[in-house]
């Protein structure tokens, strides 16, 4: 059905008169007349009557007058659809994020809403090698991730994060001593292979050696083992957006402490709603940083 053929007939409906109607389509009053005849044509059905009080409604077109009515609005909220769509201000972000992006991420997504409240999120912690698997298939649609990322990945830097060193007390021991007196904790490999290989860096510019180490599911774990007298970790200083009362976070120095964070997609998928989100999240680190 060809909607102008619609707005013709509603728009006869309403002003009653062929030349009114004409004025306010404007188009001619006889090309307005061939649309009216193609509409009752197609569906053949009289739509209007004329008489000596102007151009009057018939039964037939008075059921299905709003009908057609309901099809053009339908069409216009539709159109106003697409154009938030076309232009990213509706549809869903899957976001990744690690114990670095704690905070940061959170902050993001709540500026980002209050621009475009169209916008659904999902939000999942994940470490960064399994977000750069999850941007590569699509299951992702930005990550806050350690960077740089692999190639295809396109990333922006937003902040650094550094290893601190997390005891059960602060008492002056330097790390290669208490690597003597508590296990090494750290997480299993296919959970903390970022953070394990910056441990491993660390450890090695510095000399030191575990003793002995053991392994955990994730950095709650980890922490509540410190605390419990189990062993040390050498953590993200992040930690402190989870840090209990009882845990403590000793700084460390040197340039294998500190790596980079950033945010981090796919460029090779299309997506306007993402590309909103980049450049406001861009935008922002800068401005905190």
């Amino acid at each position: 059905m060809n909607l102008r053929l619609l707005h013709a007939f509603v728009m006869l409906a309403e002003k009653e008169n062929y030349a009114d109607a004409a004025d306010a389509l404007a188009i001619s009053q006889p090309a307005l007349t061939k649309q009216i005849n193609l509409l009752e044509s197609l569906l053949n059905v009289a739509l209007f009557s004329r008489g000596r009080q102007g151009t009057r409604l018939t039964t037939g077109g008075q059921l299905l007058l709003p009908e057609a009515k309901k099809v053009l609005k339908q069409n216009a909220v539709f159109l106003q659809h697409a154009a938030q769509v076309a232009k990213g201000g509706e549809g869903v972000i899957a976001a990744g994020f690690g114990l670095s992006g704690f905070i940061f991420a959170p902050q993001c997504i709540a500026r980002f809403r209050a621009e475009y409240p169209g916008v659904e999120f999902r939000l999942e912690d994940l470490p960064s090698a399994q977000q750069y698997d999850m941007l590569h298939s699509g299951e992702l649609q930005v990550g806050f991730v350690r960077v740089p990322p692999p190639a295809p990945l396109s990333y922006q830097v937003l902040f650094e994060d550094n290893l601190v060193l997390v005891a059960p007390e602060d008492n002056g021991l330097s790390l290669s001593d208490w690597l003597k007196k508590l296990p090494l904790l750290r997480l299993y490999a296919e959970r903390g292979r970022g953070l394990n290989a910056q441990t491993d860096r660390f450890l090695e510019e510095n000399r030191c050696f575990a003793s002995s180490t053991q392994q955990a599911e994730d950095i709650q774990t980890i922490v509540a083992l410190v605390i419990a007298g189990v062993g040390v970790a050498l953590l993200p200083q992040s930690v402190t957006y989870i840090a209990p009362p009882g845990l403590k976070i000793i700084p460390l120095t040197g340039d294998g402490t500190r790596w980079q964070v950033g945010i981090a997609w796919d460029p090779q998928t299309t997506d306007p709603v993402r590309d909103n989100f980049v450049k406001m999240v861009t935008g922002y680190g800068h401005a905190v940083g």
